[in-house]
């Protein structure tokens, strides 16, 4: 039992190699949309295409990467540490040169788009092997569970980094804006405007790109030092995830067999509606919070206080999920988001008003981080149960699981950014059209509620509760206690033979 504890140092070191997915992917998830169109100055219609075909190409690479990672055979620093160590220095380079401003009259398009896949290539060779690494730092659920809620804190705690370092680097530039709506009907005016302003802007914009790379430098060394910690702190045990059995099964049937597994799928069709929800709310809330709220100087404070807020709340879900139960944590969580977004789209701009629903937003946002990885170790164990002759899955469970949420995510991140397109998005308009701020509204509010809705009403039909989680638990462990039984009577014959 005291060999299968985990120390704390250990689940603090597994925990910090979460942080580079989050702190990048929260960096992205916020600023790209808004650096895309009012820094690099695309077309609506082409930022568009590069976050879909971004997010799309991100959730191809999962299952590859996951399948890549099923035919690597096992090393002496393990079977999943070297995709981490040797994908880091590549991702950080791929994340820098994303948000740099080439200086070509064309083919700009193509560079954001060829850095952007880049980058969501290596950052996935980055997090899902650390991602099936829970399942190879112990054997005991309760160890993984607590290093799932040390993971979740500090991954939540990277979003606020990651937050905080690209918000306060960049808002402390004056990204210039131009005046367009008024002087659009007046061809004179708006090229004298521009005459005018032209020193200006260009220095503005040339002050805003640079914080930009700032920001991004800052964020790849953190990168670098949490795979570093990583890499040193935790021992992938090959062990812990296996039972005596025969040779794995082919990846293929893996994937067959994964996917037939109700309980999986079920988990995933849930958690897919829900996560989509927060996700277009985090590519749409620097936007609604500029423009519609009018909060222009103000968005980075009230996202570093939503990040503030899931960070501080991660141990009280933690606690509760072991109280309650994971899915009664789930209704509560996650559905507690519901009034305060419609809260902020019905009531007229207010800063306090805000804030307030920005840390009650963080409360549930929290809930979301925390639950879908501490519930599909569950329905892996659920699994091996059901197929015990079948092993080292583990990396397609959570592969899929990403798969699907960031394919949706890149759906809905190129349509409603096509929408603002529709809408008479002006790029770097110091103002928006009220069909604008109407679909900014729509798309942080009343679209998120729909999908947080359906994915609850999907999640009824989730069927681990807490006394059929108990009960594989208990079957597990006999099935352990019987193979290493069985091992130890090997053992012995072969000895009385020798």
């Amino acid at each position: 039992e005291n060999r299968e504890r985990l120390s704390v140092c250990s689940k603090l070191c597994y925990a910090v190699g979460g942080a580079p997915y989050q702190i990048t992917g929260c960096a992205l998830g916020f600023f790209l949309q808004i650096y895309l169109l009012d820094v690099a100055q695309l077309d609506p219609f082409y930022a568009s295409i590069i976050l879909f075909v971004g997010r799309a190409w991100d959730a191809i690479t999962d299952p590859m990467v996951g399948f890549f990672i099923s035919k690597t055979s096992w090393t002496r620093v393990g079977r999943l540490m070297p995709w981490i160590i040797f994908s880091t220095p590549f991702a950080v380079t791929a994340y820098i040169l994303i948000w740099f401003v080439p200086d070509i009259s064309r083919g700009q398009v193509m560079w954001y788009l060829i850095f952007y896949c880049l980058f969501q290539s290596l950052v996935t060779c980055f997090h899902v092997p650390y991602s099936a690494l829970t399942m190879f730092i112990s054997r005991e659920q309760s160890e993984r569970d607590s290093a799932t809620a040390y993971r979740m804190t500090v991954e939540v705690l990277g979003s606020v980094l990651g937050t905080a370092i690209q918000g306060q680097i960049v808002g402390k530039v004056d990204t210039p804006c131009v005046e367009s709506p008024i002087f659009i009907s007046k061809p004179n005016s708006s090229v004298a405007m521009e005459e005018l302003n032209m020193t200006h802007d260009t220095g503005s914009l040339t002050d805003t790109r640079n914080a930009y790379m700032i920001a991004a430098g800052v964020i790849g060394g953190l990168y670098i030092l949490c795979a570093i910690i990583l890499s040193l702190g935790v021992r992938e045990k090959r062990e812990s995830s296996q039972l005596r059995s025969a040779e794995p099964v082919s990846f293929f049937q893996g994937l067959k067999l994964v996917m037939n597994h109700g309980a999986y799928i079920k988990l995933i069709a849930g958690f897919l509606f829900t996560s989509l929800a927060f996700m277009l709310l985090e590519g749409n809330f620097a936007l609604f919070c500029t423009y519609t709220l009018g909060f222009r100087n103000e968005f980075q404070n009230i996202l570093l206080a939503i990040m503030l807020s899931a960070t501080l709340t991660i141990p009280l879900w933690q606690w509760f999920l072991t109280r309650f139960g994971k899915k009664t944590a789930v209704y509560v969580g996650i559905s507690s988001a519901i009034p305060f977004l419609i809260l902020v789209a019905v009531l007229d701009s207010n800063l306090i008003v805000t804030y307030i629903v920005a840390v009650a937003a963080g409360i549930s946002v929290a809930a979301a981080f925390l639950l879908p990885w501490s519930m599909l170790p569950d329905v892996i164990d659920d699994f091996k149960l059901q197929h015990p002759d079948s092993h080292g899955h583990e990396a397609i469970f959570f592969s899929f699981y990403v798969f699907f949420t960031k394919f949706a995510s890149g759906v809905s991140l190129g349509i409603s950014t096509l929408s603002l397109d529709f809408a008479g998005y002006q790029t770097r308009g110091c103002s928006q059209p009220s069909e604008v701020n109407t679909t900014l509204k729509m798309l942080v509010s009343a679209v998120p509620v729909g999908l947080i809705l359906l994915g609850l009403l999907l999640f009824k039909l989730y069927p681990i509760d807490e006394e059929k989680r108990k009960k594989n638990k208990k079957a597990l462990q006999d099935l352990r206690e019987e193979s290493n039984s069985s091992s130890d009577s090997d053992n012995t014959e072969l000895a009385s033979i020798v």
